[in-house]
């Protein structure tokens, strides 16, 4: 245990080290002046986020995987698809209550949507393509086909809030669909989507369990924009600025935010272990030996998550938000300082690490975990960059998100659709919590010295979530494509080889 729990922390560091010298070095330019005490803070926040990840890391290991997997196998094997799709809606709903990401964009927006109301619309929307999701594996149907329809949906809703006066929440909406697969919810669906996919077998069975992150990431997307439509009456947004305060969450203020991050982490543990205690007891019958097992995994993962969102919420949100500020001065640093602190944030995600190990053990080594990584990096990379420059043009995020998803559907006709539904999962699970909490103040700060706040917040801030969650789609189909043009040349010389082989062969004829 010890062994992995290091294997773990030196995972977690190697992630961690990178954001964090670029944030030092930064300090001791001219372009970011951040005081002794914001330095020590955040050097002190880093050190205990690679502690949060190495417990999260080791408890998702335990017990968020093998429960995923525990429903997913003990409800398919039933061949009940009624009782199936029941309770996976209502995990889906209880997943995404219990996402930390979520709970970090809702207390950002709370000025314009209710945090309640926006965390229970997008549980639905989760929980209803959750379910959706399943139904795919259950009868086998093309993900390519469901993601291209559903995009098409999106981009139809997109038109009309724009002619409905409602452009500026679009970005939220999509900025949703990114936050509600986090370090909760990845290890989980995607255990889930294994075990289902497992059970009811097939030749194709590998394929089939990827994807549910994806269909995950559309369901809140098209549920806020239908809340936003059918609302009446003005939607604003006004910003605070003590909420990226670093004094705001020290002193006596520190008790209480690890207080308040410590109830929000245990009520969400604890709606979804009471949840399978229910399924353990009239359907699922694991031994105790597993079960023992998932208890100390819900334990570290609740240590985990416990220090992590302590960290990002003490050092990482408010130095986030000034080096946006900082940088926003200077626009050509802004965006080239956007591009690399999008390659390094990705490798310090939770659920980056899970989805890459099941990836890689799922395709029997055919997508390392390295490739994936270096995939994923320049993905956010280019993603982060290319938001920081849409926040000094000033231009609508939508044409960002046509093209790019235009070229992203248009790919998956060319690439094996393994690769496919991983790089649509890989979209979503990229968007994590150190996105919604680093990233997204780091824009924030950016848009209130370019634009001001307030509704242009929404307007040019937002939508970098979901920029985070649409590159990787390219990337990682660009990907598959070079590795079915390799296989191919290898195979051209291979035969050309032993053509040439037997072309030098002498026959003699007595």
């Amino acid at each position: 245990m010890f062994k992995t729990f290091f294997e773990k922390l030196h995972e977690a560091f190697s992630s961690v080290l990178p954001v964090t010298l670029i944030v030092l070095v930064l300090s001791f330019t001219p372009l970011v002046e951040l005081s002794m005490k914001e330095l020590v803070v955040f050097a002190i926040s880093a050190v205990f986020l690679v502690a949060g990840i190495g417990l999260f890391n080791l408890g998702a290991d335990l017990a968020m995987t093998p429960m995923g997997e525990h429903v997913g196998s003990g409800l398919a094997k039933s061949r009940k698809l009624q009782l199936l799709a029941s309770v996976c809606f209502v995990m889906g709903v209880l997943i995404t209550v219990a996402e930390p990401d979520l709970s970090v964009l809702a207390e950002q927006v709370k000025q314009a949507i209710h945090p309640i109301l926006l965390v229970a619309t997008i549980g639905v929307g989760v929980g209803i393509f959750l379910v959706l999701s399943i139904i795919k594996i259950v009868f086998k149907m093309d993900l390519s086909t469901i993601i291209i329809f559903c995009y098409l949906v999106l981009f139809m809703l997109g038109m009309l809030m724009l002619s409905m006066g409602k452009e500026i929440f679009v970005p939220l909406a999509f900025d949703s669909g990114g936050v509600t697969t986090g370090p909760i919810t990845v290890p989980f669906i995607m255990a889930l989507g294994v075990g289902v996919a497992g059970a009811i077998g097939g030749k194709h069975a590998s394929e089939n369990s990827f994807g549910l992150i994806a269909l995950c990431s559309v369901g809140p997307i098209l549920a806020l924009m239908g809340l936003i439509l059918f609302s009446k009456g003005g939607l604003t947004f006004t910003l605070e600025p003590e909420a990226y305060s670093i004094d705001a969450n020290l002193g006596l203020n520190f008790i209480f935010t690890v207080l308040t991050v410590a109830r929000e982490v245990f009520v969400a543990l604890a709606l979804i272990v009471a949840f399978f205690v229910v399924l353990q007891l009239f359907a699922l019958k694991v031994s105790w030996s597993k079960l023992v097992q998932v208890g100390f995994g819900i334990c570290y993962t609740f240590a985990g998550l416990l220090i992590f969102l302590t960290a990002v919420k003490v050092g990482f949100m408010p130095i986030g938000f000034k080096l946006g500020c900082n940088l926003a001065k200077t626009p050509h640093i802004l965006v080239a300082a956007g591009f690399v602190i999008g390659m390094v944030v990705v490798l310090a995600e939770p659920a980056v690490h899970v989805l890459n190990r099941q990836v890689e053990e799922i395709t029997g080594g055919l997508v390392t975990k390295r490739s994936m990584l270096v995939a994923l990096s320049i993905g956010v990379g280019v993603s982060i960059g290319l938001s920081m420059l849409r926040i000094y043009m000033g231009f609508p995020l939508i044409y960002y998100l046509i093209p790019g998803y235009f070229v992203s559907l248009g790919l998956s006709f060319f690439v094996p659709k393994l690769y496919t539904a991983i790089a649509f999962d890989s979209g979503g699970v990229a968007s994590g919590p150190l996105t919604s909490s680093f990233i997204l103040p780091l824009s924030i700060g950016a848009c209130t010295v370019i634009h001001g706040g307030d509704d242009s917040i929404l307007s040019y801030a937002f939508g970098i979530v979901a920029m985070v969650a649409m590159t990787p789609l390219i990337t990682i189909q660009i990907l598959g494509f070079k590795a079915i043009v390799s296989r191919f040349f290898r195979n051209r010389t291979m035969m050309r080889r032993i053509q040439d082989a037997d072309d030098e062969q002498i026959i003699d004829f007595v």
